[in-house]
């Protein structure tokens, strides 16, 4: 018996929408991964890119438990000695909704040119409308 290998052309790549209005944000972002990666899919590869693209709306109204909202910090790096720049959770849930659960769902895609392809499929809206009525996703329900 021969192990199946699908082919790019016989991929489908399905449009999900889903509503983070209070969901926990890392078991949002693992169900993200799995349907970008496309882990739920009987013909999932490794090598391939087979995943679904996600459409992430009310990314404004994600909650978090304990004391994440204060102690936890994101870091950047101008480059320029003394450059790191760090900001907490809750001053970046001010300003852009949409960068928390980004770096959330990078942080569990592959750290390559086939999780970068991946990360593309991901579109993330602060407020409940978005842009991708014409391509008709389905609710996903987490």
């Amino acid at each position: 018996m021969k192990t199946y290998s699908p082919k790019a052309s016989e991929l489908q790549h399905n449009w999900y929408v889903v509503d983070a209005t209070d969901k926990i944000l890392g078991r949002l972002a693992t169900e993200v991964a799995v349907y970008l990666r496309g882990k739920h899919k009987p013909e999932f590869a490794p090598h391939m890119d087979n995943g679904d693209f996600v459409v992430v709306v009310n990314a404004d109204k994600i909650k978090v438990t304990g004391h994440k909202l204060t102690q936890k910090k994101y870091y950047r790096h101008s480059g320029y000695p003394g450059g790191l720049k760090e900001t907490d959770l809750r001053t970046l849930l001010e300003s852009k909704p949409e960068r928390v659960i980004e770096h959330a769902v990078k942080g569990m895609l592959p750290k390559n040119a086939l999780g970068r392809a991946m990360f593309k499929k991901l579109k993330i809206y602060a407020g409940p409308d978005h842009p991708h009525a014409a391509q008709k996703p389905a609710t996903l329900d987490i």
